[in-house]
């Protein structure tokens, strides 16, 4: 035995608790990871801390390395970011990124964990698994120069897409969102904001990420024709209801899925998930994204701050979780 660690884990739809967990020695193959620090992902990990998992979505929204099942108890999560203690000798000492629930130590194989780059702190290395998100869609989506793009939802996803958008050349972008103080974290990534009334329209692509139906029939809106919206949302169990009888047909919209977990089929043939993931990583050496982390807390408060953040209490993007330096 290497020793014990702890984890979070749901015990029902609405209580969390830590747990202690054994960890077994690593195999020659594996590493031994002790974290640094983790994020809550918000839109999907308070919809698991809710019960709002749909049971016909279980088996697709298992996260890599989970245990139990859905709706509890359920250890959930993927982004961790860790030191390696044991393991090849390449590793060893090495920050690496990790799509690894919330615990203080683990075991997984080497190939699981992907080496951050030196020039990308720890601590905004948590982002690398929305960044991914992000890259996937805009493989999905294909933006050309000079296209006029809103990115409908201000939350983790959206900031993301926004941020990568910023740097395609002659593109116009405006981060839509009805919180004001998203204007902030606009303006630090250097794309336009506007209100849901107030957005730009015309557009040839719009990113709709706000999980709402009235973001995703503004969406709709704020197209030309033959406009694309790619939809990034996911609503758990909920219904959306669209106007898809008015001018969607006239007007020629496309209305396209795009989902992480598999790589877009735009790139697919090429690229693999380690690719996308290290692409993640490299794409987070630039400091703008620390406006992506809005808070912090300590391992132990984290079932209050996931309770926090599934009531609204806790108004976030990014909640960074901090681990004990032994």
């Amino acid at each position: 035995m290497t020793g014990m660690a702890r984890a979070f884990w749901l015990e029902s739809p609405g209580r969390g608790a830590i747990r202690d967990v054994e960890l077994s020695a690593p195999a020659a193959d594996e590493v031994l990871v002790r974290t640094l620090y983790s994020g809550v992902s918000r839109g999907t990990e308070t919809l698991v801390f809710g019960g709002r998992v749909p049971e016909n979505q279980y088996a697709a929204m298992r996260a890599p390395f989970q245990e139990g099942d859905f709706p509890g108890p359920v250890k959930y999560g993927y982004l961790n970011v860790g030191v390696v203690e044991e393991g090849p000798a390449d590793l060893v000492g090495r920050t690496v990124f990790c799509l690894y629930p919330h615990q203080t130590r683990y075991v997984v194989p080497a190939a699981a964990v992907t080496p951050v780059p030196p020039e990308v702190p720890a601590e905004r290395a948590v982002l690398a698994g929305t960044v991914e998100t992000a890259v996937n869609a805009l493989w999905d989506a294909a933006p050309l120069v000079g296209d006029r793009i809103a990115v409908v939802g201000g939350g983790m996803v959206g900031c993301s897409v926004a941020a990568l958008l910023a740097r395609f050349p002659g593109v116009r972008v405006q981060l839509v969102d009805a919180d004001p103080s998203r204007g902030k974290v606009a303006e630090a990534l250097g794309v336009g904001f506007a209100s849901p009334a107030d957005a730009l329209g015309g557009l040839d692509l719009v990113v709709h990420a706000s999980a709402t139906e009235a973001g995703l029939a503004r969406s709709l809106e704020l197209l030309r024709p033959e406009g694309t919206v790619l939809e990034l949302s996911w609503y758990g169990d909920r219904r959306v209801a669209l106007p898809l009888g008015e001018a969607f047909h006239s007007r020629r919209l496309t209305l396209r899925g795009s989902q992480v977990g598999t790589v877009s089929p735009a790139r697919g043939a090429t690229r693999t998930y380690a690719d996308r993931l290290a692409l993640a990583l490299d794409l987070l050496a630039a400091p703008a994204l620390d406006a992506l982390v809005t808070g912090e807390s300590a391992f132990t408060e984290l079932p209050d701050v996931l309770a926090g953040l599934a009531s609204g209490e806790i108004p976030a993007l990014c909640h960074r979780i901090r681990y004990p330096g032994d």
